[in-house]
């Protein structure tokens, strides 16, 4: 899920293996239904750390004049 949302907010584009990555879910989830919930939460806040340092990263750069102007 968290490569999901990094994907999203970088514009990158997934290699997508739907059958694979619900097969392992529906795996997860006989055995815990309430696995998904706690697996977003922790990916969405992975995800927004990354971004954070990625934000700080590039700020750091466009101040000091080095690569592009971040989007």
């Amino acid at each position: 899920m968290g490569s999901a949302f990094l994907c999203a907010a970088l514009g990158i584009m997934p290699t997508v293996r739907h059958a694979d990555y619900l097969a392992s879910w529906l795996e997860v989830l006989r055995e815990d239904n309430r696995a998904i919930f706690r697996a977003a939460s922790a990916a969405s806040k992975a995800a927004d750390w990354l971004l954070t340092r990625h934000r700080e990263v590039r700020e750091r750069e466009v101040a000091r004049g080095e690569g592009r102007q971040a989007a």
